[in-house]
């Protein structure tokens, strides 16, 4: 990630679109939940479950 002199003034992770596109490709190369899982790692816990649904 780029290191920012300004601070943005929506509070959000990216201050421009190209910024944007750049944090896209980063998430794509992420492992999924199942990837990691396969790998022996921990991925990490549900932050939110609604009731009757469950992972």
């Amino acid at each position: 990630m780029a290191d920012r002199k300004d601070k943005p003034e929506n509070s959000s992770m990216a201050m421009d679109e190209q910024e944007m596109q750049q944090l896209g490709k980063e998430m794509e190369d992420l492992d999924t939940n199942d990837e990691l899982k396969k790998k022996g790692r921990r991925p990490d816990p549900v932050q939110h479950e609604k009731k009757n649904e469950k992972q």
